[in-house]
């Protein structure tokens, strides 16, 4: 049967819901992100007042579920580590302990932006006109720009891998002023756009366009605490940074307290995230 479609929502290039009609008259609706965290899209047949969702085939099922418990579990312990490294900043002798406690945190942001890159990759894909999902091998790679959820993760995880750079930097000793703003603040500022940038591409996602609110929307609560976390991030990033006049950093309470408060928003987005599954 082909395929009619008859709207494409998004923003941009980017489409994150199509309804089509069927060869039997029904239409079907596919959403991006209910599609790569469900795996699932709605079906209203001809003659039914009401629509009712299709789920895809069990093995995609399979990945998208363990593939969501590796990520949210992985920033669930993230955010709990980089809270902790931030409360031992503050309130601890910090130094070397607090630098470790963030470095494995990091590890764990690694872990989640994969494990969501590979969510992507592995979503199922709606087919050419019978209102299901279709099943696609398992992949560890793709290069798609053009779909939201693809781009969205990949500067997710781009941004993970820029924080840790920052991270094993920080565990140097003896570096100057100047290499300190190079090696640790510049990285840690440009892994907070980047989690910027994800948090608002993921935003147009849920939203099908300008953000909003949705507040029943389970989705778009992950995105918008963690979105809030990012911002939080970066307030922290720009309080971090070291004077070269006099070696102090800016504001050494909110660039804790930030990073804490963030970490935490991370924490909680895992939590979530795990009553985001098929």
């Amino acid at each position: 049967m082909s395929r009619i479609e008859r709207t494409a929502e998004g923003a941009g290039p980017f489409t994150t819901r199509l309804t089509w009609r069927l060869g039997d008259g029904g239409t079907a609706v596919w959403e991006s992100r209910l599609a790569r965290k469900r795996g699932l899209l709605t079906v209203r047949a001809a003659g039914e007042p009401k629509a009712r969702s299709r789920r895809a085939d069990s093995v995609s099922v399979g990945r998208l579920r363990r593939l969501n418990a590796i990520a949210a579990s992985a920033f669930a312990v993230g955010g709990g580590l980089f809270a902790s490294g931030a409360a031992v900043a503050q309130f601890g002798t910090g130094g070397a302990t607090g630098a470790w406690i963030y470095f494995v945190g990091g590890l764990f942001f690694n872990t989640g932006g994969f494990a969501s890159l590979l969510q992507a990759v592995n979503a199922p894909r709606q087919d050419n006109g019978i209102g299901t999902l279709a099943a696609r091998r398992w992949r560890w790679w793709s290069y798609e720009p053009g779909r939201i959820d693809w781009l969205s993760t990949f500067v997710l995880f781009v941004g993970t891998l820029v924080f840790g750079i920052n991270l094993l930097s920080s565990l140097l000793q003896g570096l100057s002023v100047q290499q300190v703003n190079r090696l640790v603040w510049a990285p840690d500022m440009v892994g907070c756009t980047l989690f910027l940038v994800s948090g608002h591409l993921a935003l147009v996602e849920v939203c099908h366009g300008r953000p909003g609110i949705r507040p029943r929307d389970l989705g778009w609560w992950i995105v918008a605490v963690n979105q809030l976390g990012s911002v939080l991030f970066l307030g922290a990033a720009l309080a971090a940074f070291t004077r070269p006049a006099t070696g102090s950093l800016v504001n050494i309470d909110i660039a804790n307290w930030g990073t804490l408060a963030g970490a935490l928003c991370f924490s909680a987005g895992g939590v979530l995230q795990y009553f985001e599954r098929p």
